[in-house]
């Protein structure tokens, strides 16, 4: 067994290389979208991200960081690195996985020496499950970029490889130090990410499989059963209970003993560990039974593993049981005492690290995301109780509302709701020398939602998604019930209202559509079958789905694939073909582990099927019903499911021992037969052909299926050279003027500008202010202070103004005051606690009609407009929240709303010292009603007195041409896309692409204005003007025209087409300034160039039209608005242009036709 463990050791480690090789290639060398940028800056400087945090990823990458050697610009590289090598590890140990799985199939255990035909097979295995799993989609995706999921990958293995250690040495003594590791690595998990306990169940099989010579089915599930009360018991008992004692702890220090805040903390901290070591001497010596009983009982208390839930009686329950077994039982067992208290001990130690948080967050740092400086905002910091709940095994659906209790003597009403766990925050204070105290702000509410709408395992219950709902399955129709509406103060029903509830039928069908088929289904096909393209998918015909490159599987699912536009289709990067290979490999493997007959420990397969099966399931659908996911989420969610494909991985790889045992049971009637019944060791071994072509088969096909995948998947995955995402941030920073305040919403224009700031810091003279995080007080707190060169926010309220929670939502008084009122003032009426002196106890907003005054020399002086434009400007801002439709569909105000409205006035006032602008991604619902004073200056749109008619309430077409044109040419970069020449030189994904075309429109947006300035001035061009004026309207006229014509030469050459192609309606535009160019200047090259753009474009969604055509209606049904507004406006817009450009466009009529394109069946859907 040397040689095998040498070679099995050496093949793992080359594994290693291969997979190593792979990702450093193909790494991102700096921050990619969505999370990235925040995990690489709270890597960085251990600042505090979003929960429930990750302290152990953040002290990792804060090693790895330490390689850039001061190279700022290295930084995201190193974390990248890191996420590139933990994924390489996790290959190994797949490598070993398999290995081990496979040996025991097909090896007795006790040989001591292994033929080279069965370690042929065996490493063969091995490479083909590792290099599969190396070279598919989503573990690949997570490979190359800082986040959490490659940890929390290589967490799973080492643990899953663990127990498969453990196993192999059961019998040796101290071999609990196995599963004392498991529960170190646990522990230390939780701290990267909580996928880790899932591997749980398939833990206990494999410890009862060993323990046990005869297994049953019984005893299988009677396992399960434990290990689904081991995860419950972590992650409701353990994962919470730990901060839930120390928060008595905490409370009774600060508020009892005086103590400064944390040092309850503190003193719980000492007293666990030394309560934990006690139980382990006493457990070591044995000495004294009384003790050990003591020891272990208060162990269990610390840990808090008692306290499930927010009622006392569950801990009551779970500690007398625990002290019955201790003082009860008839002998008490050391070893799994022993076993237990330590596990818990090293679960703690890991966990602990979470501490970090509590000290950083102290330290109060620029990203500090839910201020978890003490123990009860940890609380809900780990908890994510920012994020909400959802129901899972029963509860409301999508028509479900509050009951309210009506009180018949004074006619008012009241939410219904159960009170629950009391909820402690920092006492604000109005002094420094007032004393650490912790404040009582109220309990957990818990209300109590129509109980006739409720259902078991609702998956249809957001009432926001009810249409999307009904979408995805083919109509939501439900049947009506009679729903409480209202109950007096005793429970007695007052009032039914009628309400449809969704049959179980309806619910079940969006489970398996949705959440089953299309948000899991669909991504493991992606990664064993093939994927149609990389563009997000939402149930349409053309994007996203999976496809296996064989048309009679894929054209009656999809259409005719050959007929799918280049650029979705073989010419997409996403667009991977494996011909099902792997699946139909790994559906083989499955097959064999489980069901194939064999001399060597017949009850072996079964067991490692289940053991396989159920870390397949539990980081797979056991997912997906935790999550409960709705319809229309923002990307795509692969990354999650990654443990489950690495199970298929396994499977994948004993495939190939599967294909050869079926071969050579096969060819085995050609060689010699030992007698009937011999056993497999009896049996001589086959010689010849009969012993090497099954081997040779399977080897081959074990290496081919990994090669073609990687054929197919290097391309979508090679992020080298790709600076996109630090480059875009840099880009909405460098729109700025100095000092600025810019509000932004969401991860893709919050966290790149964060990561320039914090990381590479450029423009740390912004302060950026996330306005979904506005809605909490600690996030206005933070604004205060300041960050780096940026000085803190000035506002008008102060924190105790909307301390706990008192303004999440403002309403808007039923009397209020429709005569505008200067900002400060109603603002002022609303921050006075006595705004909250109602039956409701909620803010109520006297005055929503508003409106802030400007000094306009302030604001030449300051630099926020010219003097020309003060003599157009007003001299007021407006902000009437009755005319703006968020505020009036909600009948008020939220917290984000109403500070940063604050922010801006509070600017105004003070001689407009801070600049404010708002993202360019931001939605319209969030511009407070100021659109008319709000122009772009690149990314950006800038709040100023100026009143610009052209913007509508959802876009903004003004521009400061001026800016955005110094900001464009001078500040811009482009993410190393101006260095492409040809396609496919750097992958950009689909979120990368939309924002190129983000940056696309804006730049066409300063030209279009460019040109409509030009076209003004020549309307001033008239007989009364003097010459000397003439003569600087012409040179202003020819200056916007050359700009504009700058822009857009500059944007094709930074940002050309082979970089990243060209979406719906950006060539039109670009053709339509070409061409007003041409008509204004006589400039015959961009008269030209504006038609070959409309030719290009005519021809490349000429594609689009026919595919659309060709389709079923049945299909034809799921394509998506844009989609349709192609096949029958967009052709016909494009024709238009093309005439107007001077074109024919009969001769593009007669190509198209004969193209495929049908006409007809465009006029008759223009007519309908």
């Amino acid at each position: 067994m040397k040689k095998y463990n040498l070679y099995n050791n050496i093949l793992g480690w080359v594994c290693f290389v291969v997979a190593a090789v792979t990702y450093l290639l193909t790494l991102e060398p700096t921050a990619s979208f969505w999370d990235c940028p925040e995990f690489i800056s709270q890597g960085y400087k251990l600042e505090v991200g979003h929960p429930p945090g990750n302290p152990i990823f953040m002290l990792a990458a804060r090693f790895f960081v330490n390689f850039a050697f001061g190279d700022i610009s290295k930084v995201a590289l190193m974390v990248n690195i890191m996420s590139a090598l933990l994924s390489a590890a996790t290959i190994l140990l797949l490598f070993w996985t398999v290995t081990h799985l496979v040996r025991r199939l097909i090896v007795r255990d006790d040989a001591t020496e292994i033929p080279l035909v069965k370690m042929l097979v065996i490493f063969g295995s091995g490479l083909c499950g590792a290099l599969a799993y190396t070279w598919s989609d989503t573990f690949w995706f997570s490979a190359v970029e800082g986040e959490v999921y490659a940890f929390s990958s290589f967490c799973t293995a080492l643990v899953f490889w663990l127990i498969l250690k453990w196993e192999n040495r059961a019998d040796q003594p101290h071999s609990d130090k196995y599963l004392i590791l498991i529960a170190y690595v646990i522990g230390i998990s939780i701290a990267v990410h909580l996928l880790n306990l899932l591997c749980i169940p398939a833990i206990g099989l494999v410890i009862y499989y060993r323990l046990t010579k005869n297994s049953t089915a019984t005893g299988s599930l009677i396992t399960l059963g434990v290990s689904a009360v081991v995860v419950g018991l972590i992650l409701y008992g353990l994962v919470p209970g730990f901060i839930e004692v120390a928060q008595y702890f905490e409370l009774f220090c600060v508020n009892t003993l005086h103590m400064p805040y944390n040092g309850g903390v503190l003193v719980y901290a000492i007293l666990a560990v030394a309560t934990f070591i006690w139980a382990m001497r006493e457990l070591y010596l044995q000495r004294s039974v009384r003790a050990i009983r003591w020891s272990v009982l208060l162990t269990i208390l610390f840990s808090g593993i008692p306290f499930i839930g927010d009622s006392l009686i569950i801990p009551v329950v779970i500690l007398t049981a625990v002290a019955c077994y201790l003082w009860l039982g008839a002998r008490l067992p050391v070893r799994i005492l022993n076993l237990v208290v330590t596990s818990i001990l090293v679960i703690f130690v890991g966990y602990s690290s979470y501490a970090l948080l509590l000290i950083r967050s102290s330290a109060n740092p620029p990203m500090n995301q839910n201020a978890p400086d003490n123990v009860f905002s940890l609380a809900s910091y780990l908890n994510r109780e920012q994020y909400g709940e959802r129901p899972l095994f029963y509860g409301q659906t999508n028509n479900s509302t509050v009951v309210y209790e009506a009180d018949m003597n004074t006619g008012t009403t009241s939410p219904v709701y159960e009170e629950g766990k009391a909820i402690y925050a920092k006492e604000v204070k109005t002094s420094p020398d007032d004393p650490d105290r912790y404040k009582l702000t109220g309990y957990k509410k818990e209300y109590k939602m129509t109980p006739e709408l409720n259902m078991l395992f609702p998956r249809i219950y957001s009432g926001t998604h009810t249409q999307s709902y009904s979408d995805w399955i083919g109509g939501l129709q439900g049947k009506p019930v009679r729903a409480t509406q209202y109950v007096t103060p005793d429970g007695e029903v007052l009032q039914y209202t009628d309400r449809i509830i969704p049959t179980q039928g309806e619910n079940m069908r969006f489970f398996l559509i949705y959440q089953l088929n299309h948000m899991y289904w669909r991504y493991f096909m992606w990664n064993f079958a093939g994927r149609q393209n990389d563009i997000q998918g939402n149930g349409e015909v053309n994007h996203g789905n999976w496809i296996s490159g064989i048309p009679f599987i894929d054209n009656p699912r999809l259409g005719d694939q050959s007929l799918m536009p280049w650029s979705e289709g073989e010419g997409n990067p996403g667009h991977n073909v494996f011909y099902m290979l792997p699946l139909i490999l790994g559906v083989i493997g499955l097959l064999w582990q489980a069901l194939a007959k064999r001399d060597i420990n017949p009850q072996r397969g079964i067991e490692q099927f289940w053991v396989v099966f159920f870390l397949f399931f539990m980081t797979g659908i056991a997912i997906v019903l935790y999550l409960n996911q709705t319809p229309g989420q923002p990307r795509e969610r692969d990354y999650a499911f990654a443990g489950s494909f690495y199970a298929f991985a396994i499977w994948i790889g004993i495939g190939v021992a599967a294909l050869w045992s079926i071969i050579s049971a096969w060819m085995a009637p050609k060689a010699k037969k030992g007698p009937k019944g011999a056993s497999e060791a009896e049996k001589p071994e086959a010689k010849g052909a009969a012993k090497w072509v099954p081997v040779a088969i399977a080897l081959i096909v074990g290496i081919a299926v990994p090669l073609q995948m990687v054929s197919q998947t290097w391309d979508d995955h090679d992020r080298s050279g790709r600076y996109t995402t630090r480059d875009f941030g840099m880009n909405y920073l460098d729109s700025l003027d100095e000092n600025a305040i810019i509000f932004t919403n969401g991860d893709n224009d919050t966290f790149p500008l964060w990561y320039a700031q914090e990381v590479e810091g450029h423009r740390t003279d912004v302060r950026v202010v996330n306005l979904s995080y506005l809605t909490t007080d600690w996030y206005a707190n933070q604004m205060r202070h300041p960050s780096y060169e940026a000085a803190g926010i000035d506002m008008q309220a102060k924190p105790e103004d909307y301390a706990y929670d008192r303004m999440n939502f403002s309403y808007f008084a039923t009397d209020a005051d429709t005569i505008p009122t200067e900002v400060s003032a109603s603002l002022r009426q609303l921050y006075d606690p006595s705004s909250s002196n109602n039956r409701w106890g909620a803010p109520m907003m006297a005055h929503p009609n508003m409106f802030i005054p400007v000094d306009l020399q302030q604001a030449v002086k300051a630099g926020r407009i010219t003097e020309a434009e003060a003599a157009v400007a007003d001299p007021v801002i407006v902000a009437n929240m009755e005319n703006d439709p968020g505020a009036m569909a909600h009948q008020g105000m939220t917290l984000s709303q109403v500070l940063s409205l604050d922010m801006l006035a509070t600017s105004i006032r003070n001689g407009w010292n801070r600049p404010v602008y708002i993202a360019g991604t931001v939605p319209s619902e969030y511009y407070l009603g100021l659109q008319p004073y709000m122009r772009s200056t690149g990314m950006a749109y800038e709040i100023t007195p100026v009143v610009n008619p052209e913007n509508s309430d959802r876009d903004i077409a003004a521009v400061n041409t001026d800016k955005a044109y110094r900001n464009i040419t001078e500040k811009f970069r482009w993410g190393g896309l101006d260095k492409v020449t040809e396609p496919g030189q750097i992958y950009l994904d689909e979120t990368v692409r939309r924002m190129v075309t983000t940056t696309r429109s804006y730049i066409l947006d300063a030209a279009t204005a460019l040109i409509n300035e030009a076209v003004m001035a020549e309307r001033a061009d008239s007989a009364g003007v003097s010459d000397q004026d003439r003569e600087a309207l012409a040179a202003f006229k020819a200056d916007r025209y050359a700009k504009a014509l700058n822009l857009v030469t500059l944007m094709e050459e930074k940002l050309p087409e082979a970089a990243s192609p060209y979406a719906v309606q950006i060539p039109q535009q670009m053709a339509q300034v070409y061409d007003r160019i041409a008509i204004a200047t006589g400039n015959k090259a961009a008269g030209e160039k504006a038609r070959k753009l409309l030719r290009d474009e005519i021809r490349r969604y000429a594609q689009n039209v026919i595919y659309y055509q060709s389709l079923s209606p049945q299909l034809h049904q799921t394509l998506q608005v844009n989609d349709r507004f192609i096949e029958v406006y967009y052709m016909v817009y494009l024709l238009q242009d093309y005439a107007d450009a001077g074109g024919d466009p009969e001769p593009l009529i007669q190509e198209l036709e004969a193209m495929g394109v049908n006409f007809d069946r465009i006029a008759a859907a223009i007519q309908k």
